[in-house]
């Protein structure tokens, strides 16, 4: 007679989700014009993190987005969701890809939910589709995740008689629904204010804490990055930095946080320097490396300047 297995809990069965990106690109042709919104793009995401892409409208990052959620396939590279190759990805494996490995939340809240659908009805409906669970389960596992995001007092009421927030909310709810091993967001916060959008982040926080769910937030809004862990941007289709949030405790006991920003550096030794120190040092055209013992230096070439006035120069100005 064969030993019963344990249930595993909600952190466990998502503990796969890592995303890897690899020297990735996509190219768009448009009318004899081909525009290259990924540019050999690298991006490793662990399981369970929580993770911000930010960047300029037209960097490549709701591109990034739509390769992940399996809604598009890259030109070239490498691209894995908790270890779904998605250059491959085809037919039914897309449609259970989409189902069953990612969650996603649009911008839009209109996109969402199915507005002549309850709260209770929208959530459990993805779970219907897949056939996991019936009756009364189900009923629970929806009322359950209702109640994990908040919004348990929305449970009879349609989209329509729900604030943009309490939407958001439910929408994230939906996007779990499946104990998806990813969860993947687009702009979640750009149709709210900012008070709300606060509250929309901390809950997609309690999610990742609650179920180990991987937590991937597209966004322009830099104040999402107070809500994540660690915030990637991008910059012509690449990254170009990140910034690694922690908190620490002083000598006294007192918390305080710390936000640390690096510089990516890609398989063949390429960065890209932030904009603001290539300003600050007036950067241009080339630069002077120096290695040293235990770093490099970054050094303007003074060559590319004009050559000082002279001082009858400067009397004749």
């Amino acid at each position: 007679m064969s030993t019963p297995t344990t249930p595993t809990t909600a952190r466990e069965r998502v503990a796969g989700g890592e995303i890897v990106c690899e020297d990735l690109v996509r190219i768009y042709a448009a009318e004899g014009i081909e525009v290259q919104a990924l540019q050999g793009l690298n991006l490793h995401v662990e399981a369970g993190d929580l993770v911000a892409i930010v960047g300029a409208s037209g960097s490549g990052k709701s591109t990034l987005l739509t390769i992940l959620s399996g809604l598009d396939t890259p030109t070239a590279g490498r691209a894995s969701v908790a270890g779904v190759d998605l250059l491959t990805l085809r037919g039914a494996r897309r449609v259970a890809y989409q189902r069953s490995t990612v969650g996603f939340v649009w911008q839009q809240t209109s996109r969402n939910l199915l507005p002549y659908l309850t709260a209770l009805e929208n959530v459990a409906l993805p779970m219907t589709l897949a056939g996991r669970l019936k009756g009364r389960e189900l009923t629970e596992r929806a009322e359950g995740l209702l109640e994990m995001l908040g919004v348990e007092h929305c449970r009879d009421k349609r989209p329509a008689a729900m604030s943009g927030g309490e939407q958001q909310r439910v929408a994230i709810a939906v996007a779990v629904a499946n104990s998806p091993q990813v969860l993947l967001a687009d702009e979640p916060t750009g149709e709210l204010d900012e008070a709300t959008s606060a509250e929309v982040l901390e809950m997609m926080r309690a999610v990742n804490a609650e179920t180990g769910v991987t937590v991937l937030i597209v966004t322009h809004d830099p104040t999402v990055s107070e809500h994540v862990r660690r915030t990637v941007q991008i910059r012509d289709g690449r990254t170009s930095t990140e910034v690694l949030r922690r908190r620490e405790t002083d000598e006294h006991g007192a918390e305080r946080h710390v936000a640390e920003e690096f510089a990516v550096l890609d398989r063949v030794g390429r960065l890209q320097l932030p904009e603001e120190f290539v300003s600050a040092l007036d950067l241009r055209h080339r630069v002077r490396l120096t290695l040293e013992d235990d770093h490099a230096g970054v050094w303007r070439d003074t060559r590319q300047d004009p050559p000082p006035a002279r001082p009858d120069e400067e009397e004749q100005a």
